[in-house]
């Protein structure tokens, strides 16, 4: 297996569910645990087996990764956290040293406030999926970051799924209303279908199942399918059949489509609070 490129060690700030999910993705596209460095004075066991399994180096003095002069430094502690924890890695800021946070709701002003004017800063908003291989990632630079360190958190980001650079900081919080808390929608439609199938007699067991086995699979075929999602949805639904009379109710005036930008809407505008 050819080895993750990214220009040098990599460092992960913060080893907890999403910073594990990352850290499983590099290893598994060939990144070598020689390149890692986990600072995470409570890591869990899963993330202690991988760092004993890989040869991790775990906690190591600020000086003593400075010294190692990492490409990347990923920040994945909570963001009530980063008020004490990033001004400790002002060290860590030299030429050629990406920092990636995935924390939401900090600018990259912010950010810039707490690491310095002159640090090199990636935003990311990658969503839940990625634990599995199948996240989306939107990024965000500052203007120190240059095209050959974008190409390198692209390879590190899509370990865990796609990556897409947005064009405006501004989009961010758009972002955040559709792939970031988009997961959590889908879980509900799942809900909603499996409380559904239940009033309609099946029992709530093999409803549940029923619904979770067909968003499932119909989101296998989106991945697999380069067809836009409306032809998929015309290629299941017959002329007078069952699927056409269901969707003349989500389709209607007062729809799904209303209520998901209704429920965006306020995804995006509780996201802008947040960051200010």
């Amino acid at each position: 297996m050819s080895e993750l490129e990214v220009g040098g060690p990599v460092a992960l700030i913060g080893a907890g569910k999403m910073g594990g999910a990352l850290m499983d993705g590099w290893l598994a596209l060939g990144l070598p645990g020689s390149q890692l460095i986990v600072r995470d004075p409570a890591a869990p066991p899963e993330i202690s087996r991988l760092i004993v399994e890989h040869g991790i180096s775990l906690n190591p003095e600020i000086e003593a990764l400075a010294a190692r002069r990492p490409r990347i430094v990923l920040l994945a502690v909570k963001p009530q956290m980063f008020a004490d924890v990033l001004p400790s890695l002002k060290p860590l800021v030299a030429p050629g040293t990406i920092f990636v946070s995935i924390a939401a709701g900090i600018s990259l002003a912010g950010l810039e406030a707490l690491l310095g004017a002159e640090a090199e800063i990636v935003r990311a908003m990658p969503n839940t999926p990625s634990a599995v291989g199948r996240g989306v990632t939107a990024l965000i630079a500052n203007a120190h970051v240059d095209a050959a360190a974008k190409t390198h958190v692209t390879a590190l980001m899509s370990a865990v799924g796609e990556a897409h650079w947005l064009a405006s900081e501004e989009l961010m919080d758009a972002v955040t209303a559709l792939s970031g808390s988009g997961p959590a929608y889908i879980f509900h439609m799942v809900e909603a279908m499996a409380e559904a199938g239940a009033k309609l007699g099946l029992e709530p067991d093999m409803a549940m199942a029923l619904a979770r086995a067909t968003v499932a699979g119909a989101g296998e075929m989106l991945h697999r399918s380069q067809l836009p999602a409306a032809k998929l949805r015309q290629n299941v639904t017959s002329p007078g059949g069952t699927t056409e009379a269901a969707l003349k109710v989500l389709m209607g005036e007062e729809g799904l489509a209303r209520l998901m930008e209704a429920a965006m809407t306020a995804a995006r505008d509780r996201s802008r609070e947040l960051g200010n």
